[in-house]
């Protein structure tokens, strides 16, 4: 039987709508679906699937701004934000319409007959997507698994499914077969898990924290099934002497405090060489001051607040430990508002220091040389992301081939690119997204030899 979640926004603590969550009986009967559609899509041919992708990004970006008005509502993000994340599915699904005919295999030299391979689709997928990205990371694990020629069953999380809900209904619109991108709002106990323990979903693609993470890894090993999972962060944002301060000032509450720090990319760790620590901090307090923390509805706002009362008081608790050294604002009244907030700390066993808040919560350290700001950088159980800030190019090469992190930026916080490949060290995950190969890691490749 199924069971209803009530949609709540987060800037008002208001109900917005509820949403149907989906039983195991209904998770069971999308994902056989999906494998009778899996036949049918797998054989479309690659310049038509390559237009349907390319139809499907044409009414993503026709339905934009409706796109982005339900993420404002339902994930409290900014309009900016939102509509940089409407963008990013249209952007992916046009970047991945490429690949169907692109999806080449090789001839191979060998004695008495001809080699060759092929790159076949898995199948079903599962993509289990996070509250923080809904609409971007579910494009990107749909649009180059539907490229490859899989069909695709994906849960949103249930704090965030509106987004997700009007893309299937859009793939539907835009042409593709019913059952090839099935939308399933539901519990991660009932639909995340069968997706993980069901036969026929080959493939588990999930974004969220490491432990669930590790769950979802071990499941899989039941069945020897693939997993890509992006997971935490706490990534360094590093700052040499020699560094354009006022720039490195003025950027890093954006790296740590973009979607109220709710990203597990967030450079919340910043590692300063101690000839510069006071300057920068000094430089750093009227930047985090000045952020405009809004209603995510004005268009002015920089930050929303935080998807729950959960993630708030959370975020308050690690606050409570600490003391902060300054803060900016936030809203008074209703909705899960905390200000963006920085530490000074020189302890790196602190909680604050170690794990990841996923909230408006940077942390600053003096360091005192290269050598010592690579080893606090990769004193963590993550590597997910970072930036390095310094003139000395050469420096900044080394520092980004030292630090033990999977996306690197030197004097810039570099946002995820569809066409550059994103994922992490250690902790922070296992596989990659994105890129030019990322329709790859949605087939297997078979070789067949042909004798003379």
């Amino acid at each position: 039987m199924s069971t209803s979640w009530t949609v709540v926004d987060p800037s008002t603590a208001e109900p917005l709508v509820d949403v149907a969550l989906a039983s195991l009986s209904e998770t069971d009967d999308a994902i056989a679906a999906a494998h009778e559609a899996f036949a049918s899509w797998r054989a479309v041919s690659p310049g038509e699937r390559a237009g349907l992708l390319r139809r499907f990004a044409s009414v993503v970006d026709a339905h934009l701004e409706e796109l982005a008005g339900l993420e404002v509502r339902n994930a409290g993000h900014t309009w900016a934000n939102a509509r940089w994340e409407a963008g990013n599915v249209r952007d992916c699904l046009n970047y991945y319409a490429g690949a169907p005919e692109r999806l080449f295999g090789r001839q191979i030299p060998v004695p008495g007959g001809v080699d060759l391979t092929f790159h076949e689709p898995l199948g079903v997928v599962g993509i289990i997507v996070p509250w923080n990205f809904p609409m971007p990371i579910a494009a990107w694990g749909f649009a180059p698994a539907l490229a490859a020629g899989n069909t695709v069953v994906l849960k949103p999380a249930e704090l965030t499914p509106l987004t997700a809900v009007r893309l299937g209904a859009l793939a539907l619109e835009a042409g593709l077969p019913e059952h090839v991108l099935t939308v399933l709002p539901g519990a991660g106990p009932v639909v995340g898990d069968r997706f993980v323990t069901h036969p026929l979903v080959r493939k588990i693609c999930f974004t969220g924290s490491t432990a669930v993470g590790r769950t979802i890894m071990a499941g899989c090993a039941e069945q020897v099934k693939r997993v890509t999972l992006e997971l935490g962060g706490k990534s360094s944002n590093i700052v040499f002497a020699d560094a354009d301060l006022a720039a490195a000032a003025a950027s890093a509450p954006y790296a740590a405090f973009d979607n109220a720090g709710q990203d597990c990319c967030a450079r919340s760790r910043i590692l300063v060489e101690r000839p510069a620590y006071d300057e920068f901090v000094s430089r750093l307090e009227p930047a985090v001051r000045g952020l405009r923390v809004l209603d995510p509805r004005e268009e002015s706002s920089e930050m929303g607040p935080l998807i729950s009362a959960r993630q708030r008081d959370t975020v308050r608790g690690y606050l409570d430990e600490v003391e902060v050294a300054f803060a900016g604002s936030a809203p008074p009244g209703a909705g899960f508002w905390v200000a963006p907030s920085v530490v000074t700390t020189e302890d790196t066993s602190s909680r604050i220091w170690r794990e990841e808040v996923f909230g408006p919560v940077v942390a600053v350290m003096p360091f005192d040389d290269e050598v010592h700001a690579v080893a606090l950088a990769n004193d963590t159980d993550y590597g997910l992301s970072g930036s390095i800030f310094t003139r000395d190019l050469g420096r900044g090469l080394r520092v980004a081939r030292s630090v033990e992190a999977g996306n690197l930026s030197v004097n810039s916080h570099s946002a995820v690119r569809y066409w550059t490949p994103f994922g992490g060290y250690k902790q922070s995950g296992l596989g990659r997204e994105l890129g030019p190969d990322a329709p790859m890691a949605f087939t297997e490749e078979k070789n067949v030899f042909i004798a003379h």
